[in-house]
């Protein structure tokens, strides 16, 4: 697949850009589709710590929340101003030993 792409022109490195883009727009358990903000700022994110999950299950959400302390400062922000998660919750794992 990938020497086939390579031939059309795609970079691996924009392939897994893109794949990883579409797999974040995937996210839509529970709560409804990911925010267009969400899945700008997260999708590093989402790459380094759940990619290996599958984006239509249950799991994404789960990963992302276990991960929460390791995420980046931008996608906690866009999370909050979404509404995934709460200004409260971000403070409340922010304490030491939480």
């Amino acid at each position: 697949m990938f020497h086939a792409l390579k031939l059309a022109g795609i970079p691996r490195l924009g392939l897994s850009a893109l794949v990883g883009a579409g797999l974040l727009t995937a996210l839509s358990v529970e709560a409804g589709a990911v925010d267009a903000r969400v899945r700008a700022a997260c999708t590093g994110d989402y790459l380094a710590y759940c990619s290996q999950h599958d984006p239509d299950g249950p799991g994404v959400r789960k990963c992302m929340r276990a991960n929460g302390m390791k995420l980046s400062k931008g996608c906690i922000a866009a999370l909050v101003a979404s509404g995934e998660v709460s200004k409260t919750e971000v403070a409340r794992r922010s304490e030491p030993g939480k």
